[in-house]
């Protein structure tokens, strides 16, 4: 590996932002101090730049194996880096579904041979592999996967006994998909008895409604109460759920955390009009009145990470009828820019940027070594640059689905290079492929 010396940072870190050099070498951070004299093989003028640790997405579906039509792990984890993401944890519905040990250890065989970023994957749960389900190594494994709502496959777990099972049972973190899948049927039934077969997308924050998220959600929060499981809900897309979550204890001291997406953030049900199936997603974008409390709910601490929950789909999948189209779209890309403008916009911080997509996850899933920017620690950095102005277009997205819910918007930052475990990854458009990333650990 080689050493890399990065003068004159703006470096965000643990609620601070100076000024300073860093040393990487055997792919770790060896010494950060206001000046460093030392060799190295390669060394970069960061002065103006702010450098941040690589934002570690705790939820993403790269689609691989058995939708690699969508997406592979080798073109998502790209894709990532570009976006300033260093480490992933992907979800288990692809095809087949990860519901045995054997294939969650297919999904990390691949990831060894071809992802460009740090990787783990998620262990899915279903109604009937409890056992595998319990087989589980937590300090190799990010977490393990329950949909309380729709999913693929053989993947929504409804059955009470089983949730009880998993939720008293299970040895690490358990991440919850949350719409409740009986309201979400009723809803629809209404819909077509009065709309019949014209239903559109603009109906489907009624359908897949915040009652639907508030009612499994709050069924989740009770039941890791009642068993003290450590649960982590994904992707709060209500106002109402926020004040499920405590945000008077310390995040390392909490056994119920939740996560809020960059589309939840930035898109609000006014947005259909314009971007229609393109920002069809579930749970649904809602209310404006959801989506800002939603950031206050970050700004506050009641939401503790920031993901993707990147889930691409193909152009001709999302021009289908709304009733036909899936939900789901490309955002790890673009994530770290979008937050980026949000703060440009005067929305939230650089460091509580960093602290809920870097720092927070490392600590909601007790990741080893990485997360903040610390001597001894593994490298995954970014730099960005807060004032180089760029359009989002089908020219420079990275997906293999070819498009962004962001086509057209223009980013006021963006990102100059990327470091994977002290691998410069990506500089400026181009990608260094001669190293891959690493499988992500825990301290549990």
């Amino acid at each position: 590996m080689s050493t890399i010396l990065i003068k004159a940072a703006n470096i965000v870190n643990e609620g601070q932002i100076f000024t300073s050099d860093l040393l990487i070498k055997n792919g770790r951070i060896e010494k950060i101090a206001p000046t460093i004299d030392a060799p190295a093989d390669l060394e970069i003028n960061a002065e103006g730049l702010h450098l941040l640790p690589g934002m570690i997405d705790d939820q993403v579906h790269f689609r691989e194996p058995g939708l690699t039509h969508k997406a592979d792990i080798f073109s998502e984890s790209m894709a990532a880096v570009a976006g300033g993401i260093t480490s992933f944890m992907e979800m288990p519905n692809t095809v087949p579904n990860t519901l045995t040990q054997d294939l969650l250890a297919d999904k990390y065989a691949i990831a060894q041979q071809t992802s460009l970023a740090n990787y783990s994957f998620y262990m899915g749960a279903s109604n009937d592999n409890i056992e595998e389900v319990l087989k589980t190594d937590a300090k190799n494994v990010c977490g393990i996967k329950v949909f309380m709502g729709s999913s693929t496959g053989n993947m929504l777990v409804d059955n009470e006994k089983t949730l009880e099972n998993i939720f008293s049972k299970a040895p690490m973190l358990v991440a919850t998909h949350c719409e409740d899948e009986a309201t979400i049927r009723h809803n629809l039934t209404a819909y077509k008895e009065k709309y019949g077969d014209d239903l559109t997308i603009d109906m489907h924050p009624l359908i897949r409604s915040a009652e639907a998220c508030y009612k499994s959600s709050s069924l989740a929060v009770e039941l890791a109460k009642r068993y003290n499981t450590r649960l982590h809900i994904l992707h709060i897309s209500t106002a109402k759920e926020v004040a499920l979550f405590d945000n008077a204890l310390a995040l390392a001291d909490k056994r119920i955390t939740a996560e809020a997406c960059v589309h939840h953030l930035w898109f609000n049900d006014a947005d259909y009009a314009t971007k229609g199936n393109f920002i069809k997603w579930n749970p649904a974008v809602k209310t404006a009145a959801d989506q800002a409390g939603i950031l206050q709910g970050l700004l506050d601490d009641h939401i503790d990470v920031i993901a993707t929950d990147h889930a691409p789909h193909t152009i001709d999948e999302k021009n289908q009828p709304y009733a036909q189209a899936p939900s789901g779209g490309p955002l790890v890309q673009h994530a770290l820019p979008a937050l980026l403008e949000m703060h440009l916009q005067g929305k939230i911080s650089l460091e509580k940027i960093v602290e809920k997509a870097s720092h927070n996850v490392a600590t909601c899933f007790n990741l080893s070594e990485r997360g903040f920017v610390r001597e001894g620690y593994w490298a995954d950095l970014v730099l960005v640059d807060l004032k180089d102005d760029w359009k989002v277009t089908s020219l420079n997205t990275l997906y293999k689905c070819g498009w962004s819910p962001f086509d057209g918007e223009t980013f006021r930052a963006s990102i100059t290079h990327t470091f994977v475990s002290g691998n410069l990854a990506y500089q400026k458009g181009k990608f260094m492929t001669n190293e891959t990333g690493k499988r992500l650990t825990f301290d549990r």
